[in-house]
């Protein structure tokens, strides 16, 4: 295992990424990043625009030669998903990610990688410095806050972009490319509870769910993995019903689209049913555990004896909460009939937290149909006001539909069998690609995604495969030399 990723082939791309791996930019903090790669863009004497969406364009004349070909957009967001492991010490506005290479891969020190986007980024960087590189007019937009709500794509006003071409380079297999996402919806449910004292006579216990393995609520919702909140909510509903649980907080998830991994929920019992309490919880952990066996073996359950808390939330909040929750869809509602294998509704019930008299629930819904988006909204937003809370469905963002037709594609699909001596496959993405929220504003463009082989984002495990970083580097500069004359 070595610490530095400089010596890795392509040099001028992982130099730019091990740059970018030291600067901070968790989703709504990217004001470093932004200022990096806007004075890059400077500091090669090229046109630089920050919009007032904290996007940042940067145009490159065309090539010698090559001023006849159609412009060519290519495209990466700037910020990261901050997740780490519990007792890592780590700071994601302040500390920078500590990479190393481990074997084939790239990854970091018990902390999201930021390979997504990051290398997106650094390919895009790595273009714009190149002498050698053979392409037309192209221009390099980085947007902003893609990981939390995508407002630099919304935020895009026409006019800005003058390509016809768009390369989106944040997927994450290579050797793919992909010509669709799903679009998304946020639901958001708030139960007001009666902030009341715990009754003398009762024990306080601290219930933990750690050890998941997490990911991508897009991209892993069909591996099946455990949901914390789910598993909390399973925990407190057995020690409700059988030994007179209250409630005094709860805290599990931390993003909306990351399957969360952790929950705590710190509890309280009669002092006669606390002598049974742990031992029972352990046997219902054990069976949990054995479910997701498979799935997620570092699984863990935790109960811990704690002086007795001072506060609960009422009863009548409490169970209608656990009742809301146990019925809650989450993980994949449907697959597509059109194409094989895709996930086409999914629902991940992100967050369940519990401050200042209220407990909020926050969920992110994504389809490929728009239709069956909102019906699922709808759903969850009845249920939970049926159980007493507040519902709201907001942050809607529009799917990309799939053009089997494309020009690039077709020319995109030749230039790799070129390179490589193999066709690649061609595929729809479950996840929000923000394709889907820059065609509404420019239709006009022809767009395709591809990435690397990047593994378990939006969660401590992610990792990137070197050997996969290199040939989508290749594949790159093979596309921007095809680029046809014209509109695309």
């Amino acid at each position: 295992m070595s610490d530095d990723i400089s010596g890795l082939n392509p040099a001028g791309l992982w130099n730019h990424f091990q740059r970018i791996t030291r600067i901070p930019r968790p989703s709504g903090c990217e004001g470093r990043i932004r200022a990096f790669v806007a004075g890059f863009g400077k500091s090669l004497g090229l046109e630089t625009i920050v919009d007032d969406a904290g996007n940042v364009v940067i145009r490159k004349p065309a090539a010698e030669g090559m001023e006849d070909r159609a412009g060519i957009i290519l495209q990466a967001h700037l910020d990261m998903v901050p997740q780490k492991l519990d007792g890592i010490a780590h700071d994601f506005e302040t500390d920078p990610i500590e990479a190393v290479v481990d074997g084939e891969w790239v990854r970091a020190r018990g902390t999201t990688l930021g390979a997504d986007n990051g290398i997106g980024v650094a390919a895009i960087l790595d273009v714009l410095a190149s002498r050698s590189l053979r392409h037309g007019p192209l221009e390099a937009l980085f947007t902003a806050n893609e990981e939390n709500g995508m407002t630099g794509a919304f935020g895009l006003q026409p006019g800005v972009l003058r390509g016809r071409i768009l390369l989106n380079l944040d997927s994450e297999d290579e050797g793919e490319l992909f010509i669709g996402c799903a679009g998304g919806l946020d639901a958001t449910m708030t139960f007001d509870f009666e902030d009341r004292p715990v009754p003398p006579g009762y024990d306080g216990f601290v219930l933990t769910v750690g050890g998941l393995s997490g990911g991508h609520s897009g991209m892993d919702i069909h591996l099946g993995r455990g949901n914390a909140n789910k598993i909390m909510n399973r925990l407190l509903l057995h020690g409700r019903r059988s030994h007179g649980l209250i409630l005094a907080s709860v805290d599990g998830g931390s993003l909306r689209n990351a399957i969360p991994r952790e929950s705590y929920a710190t509890v309280a019992l009669p002092r006669v049913a606390g002598e049974a309490f742990p031992e029972d919880m352990a046997s219902v952990a054990e069976t949990i555990k054995n479910e997701f066996s498979s799935l997620d073996p570092e699984l863990s359950i935790g109960i811990e004896r704690i002086a007795a808390p001072s506060r609960m939330v009422d009863e009548n909040t409490f169970a209608a909460l656990l009742e809301a929750i146990s019925a809650c869809p989450d993980g994949v509602m449907g697959m597509s009939s059109e194409i094989p294998g895709l996930v086409e509704t999914s629902s991940n019930l992100a967050v369940v937290r519990s401050a200042k008299g209220r407990v909020t629930v926050e969920c992110l819904l994504r389809s490929s149909v728009d239709s069956a988006l909102h019906e699922l909204g709808t759903t969850i937003g009845n249920l939970f006001r049926l159980c007493g809370a507040d519902a709201i469905l907001h942050g809607g963002y529009p799917g990309w539909k799939p053009n089997p037709g494309s020009r690039m594609l077709k020319i995109m699909q030749e230039a790799y069998r070129k390179r490589f001596g193999k066709t690649p496959v061609v595929k729809a993405v479950h996840a929000g690609l923000e394709c889907g929220i820059i065609g509404a504003t420019y239709p006009e463009l022809d767009m395709v995604s591809f990435g690397p082989t990047i593994r378990h984002p939006h969660s401590p495990h992610e990792k990137v495969n070197i050997a996969s970083v290199e040939k989508f580097h290749d594949f790159l500069g093979e596309v921007l030399a095809a680029v046809p004359t014209g509109p695309s």
